[in-house]
């Protein structure tokens, strides 16, 4: 039954979150979910593990890692292998994560930009995004040829040995720039790796003039990246597409080439999200 107060002040606004919803003290987190979705993220980014080694490399009670392995099996977010006694990422997750691409008409808009890419220029095409400092790949086209670039969606990569990390590092402002790079060495995965932050400033600086950049072996020796930014309607570089391959498809004679197609796709799709190419 309404009450006078209830009729005079209307129906409940609904709202999204409390309003102590900035207070992360412990009295506001759920322990055992935090724990579970600790596990959870442990097992994407090391699949096919057995029990005893997540308990050990957590640092938790194998009966405490069970039990929560056993609760995600049931909504299918782990599955587990009799024959080869080891936990691995389950299907759900993959649902789930599928959700997260749909919030934005991004993805969607890229398909077909990153479909004519790959066909344009024979090579993978891929979009991704910055997330936590790191490259998040949202979008692949693969090519047909026998011998390309792999990057899931889902798959994260070092933004400083990245062809789109280095294309989004290029426009960020300094202060973000700082955050993302921070006072930490670089981590190196080939000779080409670009760890020294002077020396990645100044290849920064060469992306944000030409407009596109590229990860030459830096973190994959035998493979070569173009890459552009996307931008939205703020001007500001929220993705960014690239094309992929073998040193022995993209040499360097191809870099003009290839550029110009990866540069006109991350118009297109700049232009499909409201967004323009600064002058």
């Amino acid at each position: 039954m309404a009450t006078a107060h209830d009729e005079a002040d209307g129906p409940r606004r609904a709202r999204g979150r409390p309003r102590d919803w900035h207070d992360k003290t412990a009295q506001n987190t759920i322990k055992s979910l935090d724990r579970a979705m600790a596990v959870l993220e442990f097992l994407s980014e090391a699949q096919g593990k057995a029990l005893t080694t997540i308990s050990d490399q957590m640092g938790q009670s194998p009966a405490t890692v069970y039990r929560i392995l056993v609760t995600l099996e049931g909504r299918g977010l782990v599955e587990f292998d009799p024959a080869e006694q080891v936990w691995h990422i389950g299907s759900q997750a993959f649902v789930i994560g599928a959700r997260f691409l749909r919030r934005t008409s991004l993805v969607e808009r890229a398909r077909p930009i990153l479909r004519k890419l790959m066909e344009d220029t024979g090579e993978t095409a891929n979009l991704g995004i910055e997330k936590d400092g790191s490259v998040l790949f949202v979008s692949q086209v693969e090519t047909h040829a026998s011998i390309r670039a792999f990057f899931p969606p889902g798959t994260m990569s070092p933004m400083h040995a990245s062809g789109i990390g280095k294309a989004l590092l290029a426009h960020m402002d300094d202060a973000r720039l700082a955050r993302i790079l921070g006072d930490r060495s670089l981590d190196v995965f080939t000779p080409h790796t670009l760890a020294d932050i002077s020396a990645l400033r100044a290849d920064l600086d060469t992306i944000r003039s030409a407009g596109f950049s590229i990860d030459g072996e830096e973190k994959n020796l035998g493979m070569r990246c173009i890459a552009a930014p996307v931008f939205d309607v703020h001007d500001e570089a929220v993705a960014g597409i690239s094309v992929s391959g073998p040193i022995s498809r993209v040499g360097k004679d191809d870099i003009e080439r290839l550029s110009q197609s990866v540069m006109a796709a991350a118009r297109s799709l700049s232009q499909a999200i409201g967004g323009d190419v600064p002058a």
